[in-house]
């Protein structure tokens, strides 16, 4: 099968990229120069916004993989987040979903995200098809409200439009959080974590590849919103006792009371990070076992053993 992946230089996009060559014709877009770590064709298309021309990249293609996104960050510094988030993520894949569907492409995948249910879910439930989301940032609105707009450009074009939510992904070359805390368990660090009792949803990134194909392929796919997940919820403790078993490292973590770790990192300006650390957030992938009949292939051990590797031999 003939399939385009639009942000395909990124971290999601070069490994899509790789799993999806092992069966399917792959054409790469991305925003300039060639790199060599695009192991498919590759085609520039400048910027993506509500004006990219995506005609020559979307030619001869059956299915659209779109990962382009301005992605939420830690330290914002924009001045207007919400329209620049929209600019992306509204305006530049509702462009793209046009053309597509007037290029004769019969399938789009659009990556979304789970931030379209909020920063947190209730202990003891997971988010499901089945709750109204609640966007709490402005990267959540976004990808909401394109959401919405290609459900009604899929409503009248045909095309088939397949969404998924996926919480936060970690593999190979993972950044920002994720690595910083893989940076403290690798050297050992004492993690005042110990104390912390949550559940949170991960999402491994040949996990996350294998559960895109299955969406740009299988029948039962078209039309549907998916929540896709590792399927093995952890608190912050097991999730860095785990990752020191990846490492080959001791985990060090110490009970400090929660109420006190967060009044600490608000003193330090790293509030928001603890409050991940410690919050729920958790997904239900039960729609995408029964109605695809997919399961996680790598288990979080295995997603984690393969994170560390390239940190062995550096």
């Amino acid at each position: 099968m003939k399939i385009l992946v639009t942000g395909a230089s990124g971290f999601v996009g070069q490994a899509l990229c790789r799993a999806l060559s092992r069966n399917h014709q792959v054409r790469a877009a991305v925003r300039s120069a060639t790199s060599s770590t695009i192991c498919c064709p590759q085609i520039a298309v400048g910027p993506t916004d509500h004006a990219t021309d995506w005609q020559l990249a979307l030619e001869n293609q059956k299915v659209l993989i779109h990962l382009v996104a301005r992605v939420h960050v830690m330290k914002e510094s924009s001045k207007d987040p919400l329209a620049d988030f929209r600019a992306v993520n509204v305006a530049g894949s509702l462009n793209i979903a046009r053309q597509a569907a007037a290029a004769g492409v019969r399938r789009m995948v659009f990556v979304s995200s789970i931030k379209v249910n909020g920063e947190f879910s209730l202990p003891g439930h997971s988010f499901s098809e089945a709750d109204l989301p609640a966007p709490g940032e402005a990267y959540g609105v976004s990808k909401l409200e394109a959401e919405k707009g290609l459900r009604a450009i899929a409503d009248q074009t045909g095309l088939e439009l397949v969404i998924i939510r996926p919480p936060l992904v970690y593999g190979p070359g993972v950044k920002a959080n994720f690595s910083a805390l893989m940076h403290a368990v690798e050297r050992g660090w004492p993690l005042p974590l110990g104390a912390v009792d949550n559940r949170r949803s991960l999402l491994g990134l040949d996990n996350l590849t294998h559960f895109l194909e299955v969406c740009a392929t299988h029948p039962r796919a078209a039309g549907e919103t998916f929540y896709v997940s590792d399927g093995d919820d952890l608190s912050t403790p097991e999730l860095i006792r785990r990752m020191a078993g990846a490492a080959h490292a001791s985990a060090h973590l110490i009970n400090l009371p929660v109420w006190m770790l967060e009044a600490g990192a608000a003193l330090i300006g790293r509030k928001e990070f603890v409050r991940r650390l410690c919050g729920n957030l958790q997904v239900d992938i039960s729609k995408a076992r029964n109605l695809l009949g997919w399961q996680p292939p790598v288990s979080v051990n295995e997603a984690l053993r393969q994170t560390f590797a390239p940190h062995a031999n550096p």
